[in-house]
């Protein structure tokens, strides 16, 4: 049998280890989507479907989507014939739950002589300080977006977007040192338990996460062999 091209891979790490950002980088070089539960609901809450309805009043109200609705949601993406060769699973799944039906479900489904189900955890490992400060000291361009940080990603000319020439900056609501805190305590206590999981099936490698982006990217390129 051929070896498949394409990996179905789940991205793991703590809130700010960079998983999005190597997600959506691994995701280009190898051709295929990644996801985030937070944009699949977003996505959804967006139609007039019942279903939608009550995402859209989950979210609204600052609720955890159950379990069996995240899964089928993100399952309803991944059976998509344009996903099927594979995919990047940014921070899902979140809980055990959810890893254990994502498994038992995808196990059954097949591409061409391929199993759809995992078949890498790549886990980015970052200390809690480096952490906070990953994420307290980001901020983005108010026009175009652009991403930027005090210490590890400044903007070449003081006060001026490099990609838009915009001079007005946001930051996240959210982006406080003590709700990173409680954001870290919840990942401990809710996901973290996903982690020993996968290690027993033999999926997990560990990434170290810290430097810039272009090394930790090249540590992952190793890893998938793409």
């Amino acid at each position: 049998m051929q070896t498949p091209l394409k990996r179905h891979i789940v991205m793991m790490g703590a809130p700010g280890s960079g998983k999005g950002t190597q997600s959506a980088i691994l995701a280009e070089k190898l051709g295929i989507n990644a996801f985030s539960m937070g944009d699949i609901l977003r996505g959804v809450a967006k139609g007039t479907s019942k279903e939608a309805q009550e995402v859209k009043k989950l979210i609204d109200k600052g609720n955890m989507v159950p379990n069996k609705l995240a899964v089928r949601l993100m399952e309803k993406e991944l059976l998509k014939p344009e996903n099927a060769a594979g995919y990047i699973l940014d921070g899902f799944p979140r809980e055990l739950p959810q890893a254990k039906v994502l498994d038992k479900d995808l196990a059954s489904r097949k591409y061409r002589d391929y199993n759809m189900g995992v078949d890498l955890v790549l886990l980015l490992q970052v200390p809690d300080d480096y952490v906070i400060d990953r994420i307290i000291g980001r901020f983005q361009c108010a026009k175009c977006g652009t991403l930027y940080h005090e210490k590890f990603k400044q903007t070449s000319s003081f006060g001026i977007c490099d990609e838009c020439g915009c001079k007005e900056f946001t930051r996240r609501a959210d982006d406080t040192y003590e709700t990173v805190v409680s954001r870290l305590r919840t990942f401990r206590s809710v996901t973290a338990p996903v982690i020993p999981y996968y290690e027993q099936k033999g999926l997990l490698v560990c990434v170290d996460g810290t430097g810039p982006i272009d090394v930790v990217s090249e540590k992952i390129r190793k890893i998938v062999g793409y």
